[in-house]
C-alpha cells in the first residue's frame, strides 16, 4: 500500500470537512504525475489536461486558478524530491461553479514492469471518454470482475466492437515494424502522448487504427502504458497470446528515455 505523505487544499492541510466532501460528492477531475528531482516528464501537458476539463465541467471561471497549480504542486512536496503527486479539481462547498485544488503527495511508484499481464476484453464505455473523471466505479467495477475470473486487468471494447483502453491505462501495440494505437474514443494519456512525441524523435513509425479484437492475429505485441509504467507487456488478450513482447517494450523504453523532464 503506498503511503500518503500530505493532502492539501489551496495549499493548506485538508480538514475532515473537506475530505468529507470529496468523498461523498462525486465529481471533479484529475491528473497523476511522478515527481523525481523536483521534476515531471510532461507537465505542460497535465496542467493543459486540467485546464481543458476544468473549462469543460465547470466553466470559464476557474481560469485564474490554472496558474497556482505549479506553485500548489511545489507547497505540497514540501521537501520531498521524489513522490507520487494527484492533483484533484474539485467543486467548492458552496458552488459547482467554483473550484479547489487538492494535491495529494504519497510515495513514489517505480516504473519497472511487472510480469507480463494477461487482459480480458468487455463491452465498456467510460462516460466522457476524453476527460480523467473522478467517475470511476464502473471501471473498477470491471477490472474487480476480470480478476475474479483470473485475469490480471480488463480492456475495454467500445459498443462498436473497437478496442478502446484499460482500466486506468492506454494501449499500445506492436506489428513488428510500428506501434499502433486504437483510434477510439479514449482519454489520451500523458504518458501516451509522451511516447508518441518520442517514438518520433527516435525513428520508429507509429499511427492510430481502428483495431478489433480480430486484429491481434496481425500483431506480435502489446503493452498498457501510464503514468506508473510506460511500458508494462501484456502476455496475451483473452486467449490470443503475444510472441514479441520484449521488441515493444525495448522500443517503449528507448522512445520514454528522450522525454525531457520540467522542473516544478
Amino acid at each position: 500500500m503506498v503511503a500518503v505523505l500530505t493532502m492539501e487544499i489551496n495549499g493548506r492541510p485538508a480538514t475532515t470537512d473537506d475530505l468529507h466532501r470529496v468523498a461523498t460528492w462525486n465529481y471533479g477531475h484529475f491528473t497523476s504525475m511522478q515527481v523525481r528531482g523536483g521534476a515531471v516528464r510532461g507537465l505542460e501537458l497535465h496542467l493543459r489536461r486540467l485546464a481543458g476539463a476544468s473549462r469543460e465541467l465547470f466553466g470559464s471561471a476557474v481560469e485564474a486558478q490554472d496558474e497556482r497549480i505549479p506553485e500548489l504542486i511545489r507547497h505540497g512536496l514540501g521537501d520531498q524530491s521524489d513522490a507520487s503527486v494527484r492533483v484533484s479539481i474539485v467543486p467548492t462547498a458552496t458552488s459547482l461553479a467554483r473550484t479547489d485544488v487538492m494535491v495529494s503527495v504519497s510515495d513514489p511508484v517505480a516504473d519497472t514492469p511487472k510480469p507480463p499481464l494477461r487482459v480480458r476484453t468487455v463491452t465498456y464505455e467510460r462516460e466522457l471518454p476524453h476527460l480523467k473523471h473522478a467517475a470511476t466505479l464502473g471501471l473498477t467495477h470491471q477490472f474487480l470482475q476480470a480478476r475474479n475470473a483470473g485475469f490480471d486487468d480488463v480492456l475495454f471494447l467500445g459498443r462498436d466492437g473497437l478496442l478502446r483502453e484499460g482500466s486506468v491505462w492506454n494501449l499500445a501495440l506492436w506489428d513488428g515494424h510500428q506501434v499502433l494505437w486504437p483510434e477510439a474514443p479514449v482519454l489520451p494519456g500523458i504518458t501516451m502522448q509522451l511516447l508518441q512525441a518520442g517514438l518520433s524523435r527516435i525513428g520508429v513509425p507509429w499511427s492510430a487504427r481502428r483495431l478489433t479484437t480480430d486484429s491481434l492475429s496481425a500483431l506480435r505485441a502489446a503493452a498498457a502504458t501510464n503514468s506508473h509504467c510506460p511500458s508494462q507487456p501484456l502476455a496475451g488478450i483473452d486467449e490470443f497470446a503475444f510472441t514479441g513482447g520484449q521488441e515493444l517494450t525495448e522500443v517503449l523504453d528507448a522512445a520514454w528515455a528522450t522525454v525531457p523532464w520540467d522542473s516544478v
